[in-house]
């Protein structure tokens, strides 16, 4: 399988399975639609007032070799025993706070308690959830934790000593941890940004971008914006990790504010080096809630940020967008290219209460609750069901060209929307479609390809 598209002047052509990505000329492009269907004298018979007869034939012979050299229409040879094999837990997002300090309008945690009560986990629950990770990550060696809300810092004494518990256990289980923090900012101090900046592999820094966009949805509990409290912070807390550690800082964008390539720009001239600003996943009742009536106008702006994006990198002012990052010589292993996100398989969210979900957005739905810290998974149906949700077995993935970019997209959005996690959410796929399709552009132009 092939996808080729025409974008910024460029004629791109992907091979799907090998990842091969060439540039062409329009000749090339053209003979490409029947080079499948059609021999030889039927292609120069089609397109010989167009093209001379000698260059056509030039044209297929050298798709003949680059066929033979499997750099185009190769076959998809996964063996699905490399996947099925890959049974281990390596990642967990620990909610350590549900409760939290801000009241943003499409938060999908119900302000931080996820329709529950407002509770903070116990030590022994996270030191729970740490041994869970070990003890199921059986001879995995890195790990990951996510400190995750709520807001984590207002349970932030308890963030500290899981952090301590699991480096103890690291020596004697051969373990190595990897930390990330997700915060909304607003406690935010010196003392606890120098820790985290000594403690914490990643940073995520909730911030939607311009100060009317942000404090339109992200706002305190007194229904005040939250902008003018956060902004300090956070820029203080970026300058920190700048060129040393990773951290980003990840808005949300919704219909009130469909031109978000100019939040993206405005984060951009803040000075921020990392940026992610993904689309809300709202029901379609809530007025800020993207549809499909949308979808054209955010594909287009995708474009338009794509040209922002080359143009402050060709005068010096680059950024990294989330987005736009995508590696064309290397990617992920075959494991992790046909599973995805991994939730409910090597992905795990942990309650305060211990309960165990498949990740952060199916905590609260007791359908999908797997069990807890103290008796392990209980029901391990859902880790079966969440397992056959890989891209060998997704009836609509299997055509798609984006496949092994999005590893068959979000589980949650799949079944908030479509009810099975089977069936990816078909308007997250079109944003996502344009989004690679951009990130590919983006590379061949800055030479990466």
């Amino acid at each position: 399988m092939i996808h080729k598209f025409y974008l910024n002047g460029l004629y791109i052509v992907l091979d799907v399975n090998s990842g091969t990505v060439l540039t062409v000329d329009e000749m090339t492009y053209e003979v490409l639609d029947d080079y499948k269907e059609m021999c030889r004298d039927q292609i120069v018979e089609k397109l010989k007032r167009k093209y001379p007869e000698e260059e056509l034939l030039e044209v297929i012979l050298e798709l003949e070799m680059l066929e033979e050299q499997k750099m185009i229409f190769t076959k998809n040879d996964y063996d699905p025993d490399v996947y099925k094999n890959h049974d281990l837990v390596k990642a967990l997002c620990l909610h350590v706070a549900h409760d939290c300090n801000l009241k943003c309008n499409y938060c999908f945690a119900s302000q931080g308690d996820f329709n529950g009560e407002k509770l903070l986990m116990p030590l022994e629950v996270g030191k729970k959830a740490i041994d869970f990770i070990i003890e199921q990550s059986k001879d995995r060696q890195n790990l990951e934790v996510d400190f995750f809300g709520g807001e984590p810092l207002m349970n932030f004494d308890v963030v500290k000593e899981l952090v301590d518990y699991a480096r103890s256990k690291e020596e004697s289980y051969h373990k190595k941890f990897k930390f990330t923090i997700t915060t909304n900012g607003v406690l935010l101090d010196d003392e606890n940004m120098a820790y985290i900046d000594e403690n914490m592999d990643n940073v995520v820094l909730s911030l939607d971008g311009r100060k009317c966009v942000n404090d339109n949805m992200r706002r305190t509990v007194n229904d005040k914006g939250s902008f003018d409290i956060i902004i300090d912070k956070i820029k203080k807390m970026a300058a920190m990790r700048e060129g040393k550690k990773d951290y980003y800082v990840r808005g949300t964008y919704t219909k009130h504010n469909l031109d978000f390539g100019e939040d993206v720009n405005f984060l951009a001239e803040e000075g921020f080096k990392s940026i992610s600003v993904e689309p809300v996943v709202a029901e379609e009742e809530h007025d800020y809630a993207i549809l499909r009536e949308d979808v054209d106008q955010i594909l287009a702006e995708y474009d338009k940020l794509a040209l922002d994006y080359l143009n402050r990198h060709e005068k010096g002012l680059d950024y990294n967008f989330f987005h736009f990052n995508i590696d064309l010589s290397n990617g992920p292993c075959v494991y992790k290219r046909l599973s995805g996100c991994g939730a409910g398989r090597d992905y795990v969210a942990v309650t305060p209460e211990g309960d165990i979900y498949p990740c952060h957005q199916f905590v609260g739905n007791e359908e999908f609750k797997m069990g807890t810290v103290d008796e392990g998974i209980q029901h391990p149906e859902i880790k079966d069901e969440f397992g056959k949700a890989n891209l060998l077995q997704k009836e609509k993935c299997q055509s798609c060209w984006c496949k092994y970019f999005c590893g068959g997209g979000c589980h949650a959005n799949a079944y908030n929307f479509n009810h099975t996690v089977m069936e990816p959410y078909d308007v997250a796929c079109e944003i996502e479609r344009r989004r690679v399709e951009n990130a590919i552009m983006i590379n061949i132009l800055e030479g990466n390809v």
